[in-house]
């Protein structure tokens, strides 16, 4: 019997870019920020018609963003339901450092 080998190859950190799909960086930053208003619904033990209604969309569109599913949404609404979750939203804009080969677009929660 021969052993099928897999390939194995490291993540640059985006499976978005990983996988060649374009705007990587911006789906990225839409995963994560859902992923984010996600936790919120879950740590305040909502129900999601209960998060959809302080959100103002429908519950199917709710259920859409938490299982990913994110092209209806733009960054900014993400933004705003984050607000809605009184949550501050803050982007920093700096310069790449030397020993980074190109710079990027992420999301750091604290």
């Amino acid at each position: 019997m021969t052993q099928e080998v897999i390939g194995v190859q490291t993540s640059n950190g985006n499976v978005f870019a990983d996988l060649g799909l374009e705007n990587s960086d911006e789906l990225l930053v839409k995963a994560e920020l859902a992923r984010k208003i996600s936790n919120i619904i879950t740590q305040q033990q909502m129900t999601q018609a209960e998060a959809a209604k302080l959100l103002d969309i429908d519950q199917p569109k709710l259920s859409a963003l938490i299982n990913g599913k994110l092209a209806g949404f733009s960054i900014m609404h993400l933004f705003r339901f984050l607000n809605a979750f009184d949550q501050d939203v803050e982007i920093v804009v700096k310069t790449t450092p030397l020993s980074d080969s190109q710079a990027r677009t992420r999301v750091v929660a604290l």
